[in-house]
């Protein structure tokens, strides 16, 4: 991917000092990811963007100094670009959701472009670079959605299913008991109480002495080089 080089720099240069700075590391910010820091996990948001809620929530992980990944739908990303350019400029990753959040399974490749290779060239377009994973929608795939993808395709390990109601205590409850060191969430950033029990799942793990990184940043922290067609639910060691 194009920009991994140039987002660890300031990683590895951290990792480089905290060496020969007695202290360093106990000093640093506990929302930074180190390579081989325990308890990581990589948060991530589907279905978006939506300009009111999902720039509530870059506004809350800002706060908190948080990256996410962002899995966006085509659709959605007309009169967006200054929301999406925000994601990007911000450390977030970007990945795509297909264009009508539909399911990829059964399709032709016409139709397979269409709602691939189509939001592909949108956010190219918008952000001036090609390296986008793959979330495909109700987490279904097949041998020819693998064949297709192009780049690596990322599920999910904690589901706090906040698509079902708006009960924040009830997301947040069942993030928590699910979470574990290398996992992937899911919250889904085009609902209010999605925003909010997403933040406050945050604010909850990072008591708990969690980490929160990007895909690109959990498995790199592994040593798990992601490649393209294949399936990751997690990052557990």
């Amino acid at each position: 991917m194009k920009t991994c080089g140039r987002r660890w720099i300031p990683i590895l240069l951290a990792a480089a000092l905290a060496l020969w700075l007695p202290g360093c590391q106990e000093s640093a910010p506990a929302v930074g990811v180190v390579p081989g820091q325990k308890k990581l996990v990589a948060l991530t948001f589907d279905d978006g963007p939506r300009r009111s809620t999902t720039t509530q929530l870059l506004d809350g992980l800002a706060e908190r100094g948080v990256k996410a990944t962002f899995f966006l739908v085509g659709s959605r990303l007309a009169d967006q670009e200054d929301v999406i350019q925000r994601m990007d400029r911000e450390g977030h990753q970007i990945g795509i959701h297909t264009y009508d959040h539909v399911l990829l399974t059964g399709l032709n490749q016409a139709d397979f472009d269409a709602q691939v290779e189509a939001t592909r060239a949108q956010l190219k377009e918008i952000l001036g670079h090609n390296d986008f994973l793959l979330r495909p929608p109700f987490g279904k795939w097949d041998a020819a959605v693998q064949a297709r993808a192009g780049c690596p395709i990322i599920l999910w390990s904690i589901d706090p299913e906040d698509w079902k109601d708006d009960d924040v205590e009830r997301m947040v409850s069942q993030a928590l008991s699910q979470t574990r060191d290398g996992g992937i969430l899911l919250f889904h950033d085009i609902f209010a109480s999605s925003v909010e029990g997403a933040l406050r799942t945050v604010d909850a793990l990072h008591a708990q002495g969690y980490y929160f990184c990007t895909i690109e940043e959990l498995f790199a922290a592994r040593g798990i080089t992601l490649q393209p067609g294949e399936v990751y639910w997690n990052a557990y060691p």
